[in-house]
C-alpha cells in the first residue's frame, strides 16, 4: 500500500464542527456503544465527517478524536489506513473511482482512465480547473461479472463504454447527476447474463407415469398388531423417566412432583444426601472473624451465597482456604455438595495468589483478573 498523508497546509481548513443534523447522527451513533467503548464509532464518524465536507481534513480528526477521548494520532492512523477515506479535495460534484483489478482491466478500464485523464485531469486525485470533478484508480469494487465499472460516491456504474462514461462525466458536470441511473449502462438486469435465456428454453413436462398406475391391492395376510402410539417407531425402554405415567411441569405440575417423589422412592428407596459431621476431624480449622475479612468472592468458583456459607464456618481468609489439605478439601466440598469443583476450580492455588500479592500477584500466575 502506498503511503497516504493528509494535504498540505495551504489545503487544510482552520476548524471543523458538524451541522445540526449530523451532531445529533453522532451523539446517537455514539450511545449505541458501550461505556468506555465509544471509541468504535470512529470509522462511522469520519465517514459522515466526509460525506459532508467532501474530504477528511486535520481539524475533522481532531475534532473526533476529542468526541472520542482519543489521541489524535489514532484517529490519524484509521483515516491514512483506509483507502475510503479521501484526505486531500476532491471533485465537489463527482469522484469517480476506477476499478483497475484484472476483470476490469481486461474488459477496458484503461480506456476509462483514458477518459478520465482527458476530461478531468492529467493526474489522480486532482481535481479539474473548476475543483467540480476527481478521480483515481481503486482495487477490486465487487462487480466483476459487470466490468468494467466505476464507482461515484456510493453509486456504482457498470457495463461502461468510454462513449457512456463521457456521458455520465459531462451529466455530474452540469449538476445533474441524480438523472444518471446506477447499475448497468446495457440492457442487463443487475448481474444476470447478457441477452435472453440460453438454458432451459423448453417447457420440461414432469413423467408423471408411475403416478398415474392404480394402486395394486396388496395381498392378503393377518393383520399385524399394532403399535401403541406412546412406542411406535421408538425402541423399547424401561428408563423411570420414559414412564408414559410420568407428567410433566407443564402438563401436570402437581402430579409430576407426585411422579418424581414415587420415582424416587421405588427400587432401593429413597436416597438422601447428608452433609459431613461438623465434630468431623477433617473440618478445617476456623478462626474468629477479623476486622477486614478477605473478600472470598474473588476466588472462582465462589459467589456471594458460597461465601457467606464458608463464614459460617469460620473460613474468613485466603490463607486458611490455600492451607486446606486433600481431606479437608473432600470435606468442603461435601458441605457444600460440590462434588470436586474445588480441585477443578483450583481454589487453593488461587487463594495462594491472592494470599500473597493480591490482585497483582493474581494476575502474574493466572494470566487475568480474580473472577
Amino acid at each position: 500500500m502506498s503511503v497516504r498523508r493528509l494535504a498540505e497546509d495551504q489545503f487544510q481548513p482552520t476548524g471543523f464542527a458538524f451541522n445540526a443534523d449530523n451532531t445529533a447522527w453522532a451523539e446517537k451513533t455514539i450511545q449505541k456503544y458501550p461505556e468506555g467503548r465509544q471509541q468504535s464509532a470512529v470509522i462511522p464518524l469520519l465517514m459522515r465527517a466526509q460525506e459532508q465536507d467532501g474530504w477528511v481534513t486535520r481539524a475533522c480528526i481532531e475534532k473526533i478524536a476529542d468526541m472520542l477521548d482519543m489521541a489524535y494520532i489514532r484517529v490519524l492512523e484509521v483515516a491514512t489506513f483506509y483507502t475510503q477515506f479521501q484526505l486531500k479535495p476532491v471533485g465537489t460534484r463527482a469522484h469517480i473511482q476506477v476499478c483497475g483489478t484484472t476483470p476490469c482491466m481486461l474488459r477496458g478500464s484503461e480506456a476509462l482512465m483514458d477518459v478520465c485523464r482527458h476530461k478531468i485531469h492529467h493526474d489522480p486525485l486532482t481535481p479539474n480547473e473548476s475543483g467540480t470533478l476527481s478521480w483515481e484508480e481503486v482495487e477490486c469494487q465487487g462487480a466483476c461479472v459487470n466490468a468494467p465499472m466505476v464507482i461515484i460516491f456510493k453509486d456504482a456504474y457498470e457495463d461502461l463504454t468510454p462513449e457512456r462514461l463521457e456521458e455520465i462525466i459531462d451529466t455530474f458536470e452540469a449538476g445533474k447527476g441524480d438523472t444518471v441511473k446506477p447499475g448497468p449502462q446495457i440492457d442487463r438486469h443487475l448481474s444476470a447474463p447478457i441477452g435472453p435465456l440460453t438454458t432451459l428454453t423448453e417447457e420440461i413436462k414432469p413423467d408423471r407415469s408411475n403416478l398415474d398406475k392404480p394402486a395394486e391391492t396388496p395381498a392378503t395376510s393377518a393383520p399385524a398388531a399394532a403399535a401403541a402410539p406412546s412406542e411406535a417407531a421408538k425402541p423399547k425402554t424401561t428408563a423411570p423417566e420414559a414412564d408414559t405415567k410420568l407428567k410433566t411441569p407443564v402438563t401436570d405440575p402437581k402430579a409430576s412432583e407426585t411422579n418424581a417423589k414415587a420415582a424416587e422412592k421405588e427400587g432401593s428407596g429413597e436416597v438422601k444426601i447428608s452433609k459431613p459431621s461438623l465434630e468431623d476431624a477433617n473440618r478445617p480449622a476456623k478462626v474468629e472473624k477479623p476486622a477486614t475479612p478477605d473478600d472470598l468472592k474473588l476466588i472462582s468458583g465462589v459467589g456471594p451465597k458460597i461465601e457467606a456459607v464458608l463464614n459460617e464456618l469460620g473460613i474468613f481468609t485466603y490463607a486458611q482456604v490455600a492451607g486446606w489439605n486433600g481431606a479437608q478439601r473432600e470435606w468442603v466440598d461435601g458441605y457444600l455438595n460440590f462434588k470436586g469443583r474445588i480441585d477443578r476450580d483450583d481454589w487453593v492455588r488461587q487463594a495462594e495468589a491472592l494470599a500473597k500479592g493480591g490482585e497483582a500477584e493474581y494476575i502474574k500466575v493466572f494470566g487475568k483478573k480474580p473472577r
